[in-house]
């Protein structure tokens, strides 16, 4: 992002209302990649959100205006999920969201699809190193993955 952040968007903490939106924005991301099943249904992606999502993580969204284009929620040294509305990649919001939210921890982890060179790419670039790989057997997708961790 070379400390330049996106001048329309804001960064602030999810509240309960935003369950809507949030869960539009994991959906739209989600479907964006030929190679993601869909197992839930968006009854199913919002009540994620708002039963665990909401009150298990620390949710930050980014707001364009009105609109949530993007959220990362942590749970200790876990990345959860980091998702950006597909039309908004590759403008820092997803640096920034991951800066903002990790600058205290000296360790973070985070599981990616392997399949997902887009944000293996982004990952490495944010100092994360490959720790383990998967084979599929333990996420609901069924999808080979990554394990990521960054140590300071």
């Amino acid at each position: 992002m070379n400390g330049t952040r996106p001048a329309d968007i804001v960064l602030r903490p999810a509240t309960g209302p935003d369950a809507v939106s949030i869960a539009k924005v994991m959906r739209a991301a989600l479907g964006s990649f030929d190679w993601m099943p869909v197992i839930h249904t968006p009854d199913e992606d919002l009540a994620f959100i708002r039963d665990v999502v909401l009150p298990r993580q620390q949710v930050t969204v980014t707001e364009a205006g009105e609109d949530i284009v993007g959220f990362i929620a942590v749970s200790g040294e876990w990345v959860e999920q980091l998702y950006l509305d597909p039309a908004r990649t590759g403008q820092g919001i997803g640096s920034w969201l991951l800066t903002d939210a990790t600058a205290a921890l000296s360790v973070v982890k985070l599981h990616c699809f392997q399949a997902n060179t887009g944000a293996r790419r982004f990952y490495e670039r944010h100092g994360f190193i490959a720790e383990g790989f998967g084979d599929g057997t333990k996420n609901e997708e069924g999808l080979p993955d990554i394990l990521y961790v960054r140590r300071r």
